[in-house]
């Protein structure tokens, strides 16, 4: 398979394969890759697990996720100010099947999908896997990371079919500010372009009210994804959604999903139905702490960065040249995991993950300094 094979491998898991040798051999690594919460899953949401099995809840649901999920996501958006019926969603094996999914509904051989770097390492592959072309469009540093909507402008085909937007954004921590979102969506409703908006780490925003793509691109053109993996601890659920009012492409995404995973984990569905009951201002405020700490401890270190308002990640310069030999000799010699930017389309650059406890973070700006210096 052409395609396959040139689809390079992933560098976050040659980083961890080399973190894990280690912590094999006994050392004290300290793991900054992992792109999840440490926290575990709330309990009201684990204890629904429990009664799941206990009421042999185990057979194959709905491929669309069974009606009382789809109710509570709806709520859950609608807390948010967007608004989706139970049947304008469809759950799914986490969010990177809805993107994959949404990608697959609306893309032809030879489609062009316009997306900006530093990006998400799954994005790319799965434009190659759909026949599809990816049109990368680079974003500064010295502009904050944010897209330069004149560029998107230039970057416009007769084949370009869709906008696909990650904000708050994986690597960068980076929340696009109204005035992007709005020139976005602007474009793509002139031009008359599919969004997918990415918007996983939404309920993980710091300094400003979040703007979701949701209140300017019209609804016939907008896919929407989120996840309940960063919001609630529950990555390894796998559970993901995406909706849309347009009603060909959710037919078309509710028929792939039936002809290739079928149905989401009926227990992680079950439980899930809980999540609009709990409260996750605790990890939010914990990694505001974490996010805060982590930007005062880079700052003594001398490094360079753009301010993450999101997510849990701080993307900065590599005080080598070579981003990838850093995150190797940094691992080797000192023990602490990060993974290069050149994952994300951004040499030069590391991604640290602030998603740990305060005592690794500060044993691994300990480390980071002492290797700088």
């Amino acid at each position: 398979m052409k395609i396959i094979d040139e689809i390079p491998a992933s560098k976050t898991l040659e980083i961890n394969a080399i973190a894990t040798k280690l912590m094999n051999e006994g050392k004290d690594v300290i793991n900054l890759t992992t792109g999840e919460p440490d926290f575990p899953t709330p309990e009201r949401i684990k204890e629904k697990a429990k009664e799941a099995l206990d009421k042999d809840f185990t057979k194959y649901t709905n491929s669309k996720g069974i009606f009382e999920l789809r109710m509570t996501i709806s709520k859950l958006l609608s807390k948010k100010g967007i608004e989706y019926t139970a049947d304008e969603i469809i759950v799914t094996n986490g969010g990177k099947q809805a993107i994959y999914n949404a990608l697959l509904a609306i893309l032809d051989k030879d489609d062009e999908v316009i997306l900006f770097s530093p990006l998400w390492v799954s994005y790319v592959p799965m434009i190659l896997l759909a026949g599809a072309k990816p049109v990368i469009i680079r974003t500064t540093f010295e502009e904050g990371f944010l897209p330069n909507v004149n560029e998107i402008e230039k970057n416009i085909t007769s084949k370009t079919k869709a906008i696909l937007v990650n904000s708050p954004n994986n690597p960068t921590g980076v929340v696009y500010s109204e005035s992007v979102i709005k020139g976005i969506a602007e474009i793509a409703n002139k031009k008359g372009l599919y969004v997918i908006a990415d918007e996983v780490y939404d309920s993980l925003v710091y300094d400003k009210p979040f703007v979701s793509l949701y209140n300017f691109v019209n609804p016939q053109q907008l896919i929407y994804i989120n996840a309940f993996s960063k919001a609630y601890a529950m990555t390894g659920w796998r559970l993901g959604y995406c909706a849309t009012k347009n009603r060909v492409i959710y037919n078309r995404i509710s028929k792939i999903q039936g002809h290739t995973t079928s149905s989401v984990n009926s227990i992680a569905q079950f439980a899930a139905v809980e999540a609009d009951k709990v409260d996750n201002k605790y990890m939010i405020d914990e990694f505001k702490k974490r996010r805060d700490f982590t930007v005062e401890e880079a700052r003594k270190i001398g490094l360079e960065f753009v301010n993450p308002n999101g997510a849990f990640y701080l993307f900065f310069k590599s005080p080598l040249n070579d981003d990838e030999t850093f995150c190797k000799k940094l691992l080797e010699e000192k023990l602490v995991a990060l993974v290069p930017g050149s994952a994300f389309d951004a040499k030069g650059f590391v991604r640290l993950s602030f998603a740990n406890s305060m005592k690794n973070l500060s044993g691994a700006f300990q480390r980071i300094k002492e290797f700088v210096k």
